[in-house]
């Protein structure tokens, strides 16, 4: 499998749009490199954003990370899929209360589309009548086993909508093991109920065009063959790219290994278009 130089790809392309974990930063901080990478597009006055599954904090909080990690990334450069479920609830009449499973910090997206709020954890059955919408935002701040039972009995005899927030599977923790991840207990309770949810996040393509459109604000005549999508996840970053029509770059140093790389390509079909070691230049 060739190697593509990710400094080649920066110079290359107009637009470069990075999935956060397992591109940028891990489990154990930024990786090795990110930091250079992101002042050489600075440098040659390149556009970035990030893109990312993460629905557990808002741009705002998701920046302060990064920056006590010692790398600046504000605000505005990122997208996340919190964001189009906030988008979602903002312009859809919901009579009620919006169930979440999540932190408290992940109930943001819900405070800032004006809506009024529950944690599962506070949820009581007898209240059922009350809630208008469920939304999984996060797999943490909740006992899964006594609050999933929740969601389940709920919904047997309820057809009110439910938004996944983010449809990642899992999400590595150390070098060697990986938990479980929202997008998961979300199927779960799909397949307990044979229901199919809303879902936002890669690899749908609402926060690409999101992105694009945001972007063309700026340059009204951007095209897609002038952005590059990277990311280490061949299901949700390298799909969601090859969905919106934008070329892909595959790196190593996240969900994809060099040494499986080219059997989980040839297994799923999803093909990208650079292979490359990490962001590092």
């Amino acid at each position: 499998m060739q190697l593509t130089p990710f400094r080649s790809l920066i110079d290359q392309y107009e637009i470069i749009l990075f999935d956060s974990y397992g591109v940028i930063k891990n489990y154990d901080g930024i990786i090795g490199g990110a930091e250079k990478t992101l002042e050489y597009i600075h440098q040659h006055q390149k556009k970035y954003r990030v893109l990312t599954n993460d629905a557990s904090s808002s741009p705002e909080r998701l920046s302060d990370k990064f920056i006590k990690n010692g790398i600046q990334i504000l605000p505005h450069r990122i997208i996340t899929s919190g964001m189009m479920a906030r988008n979602f609830l903002e312009t859809k009449t919901i009579s009620g209360k919006v169930l979440y499973l999540g932190t408290e910090y992940s109930s943001e997206y819900i405070m800032s589309a004006n809506k009024e709020k529950i944690s599962i954890s506070e949820f009581h059955p007898d209240n059922s009548d009350e809630i208008g919408c469920i939304v999984f935002l996060d797999d943490e701040g909740y006992n899964w086993q006594q609050d999933i039972n929740k969601v389940v009995n709920l919904l047997r005899t309820s057809s009110i909508p439910v938004i996944v927030a983010n449809s990642d599977l899992l999400y590595p923790v150390s070098e060697n093991a990986v938990s479980i991840a929202t997008g998961a207990i979300a199927s779960l309770v799909e397949q307990v109920l044979g229901r199919k949810f809303i879902r936002f996040g890669k690899p749908d393509v609402q926060m690409y065009i999101y992105t694009f459109e945001e972007l063309r604000q700026d340059i009204p005549n951007l095209q897609k063959q002038n952005i590059l999508m990277v990311g280490d996840t061949l299901h949700t970053d390298i799909l969601g790219g090859i969905k919106f029509g934008i070329d892909t770059a595959l790196v190593f140093s996240g969900n994809t290994s060099k040494s499986n790389a080219e059997v989980a390509i040839r297994a799923s079909g999803i093909s990208p278009d650079y292979v490359c070691e990490n962001i590092g230049i």
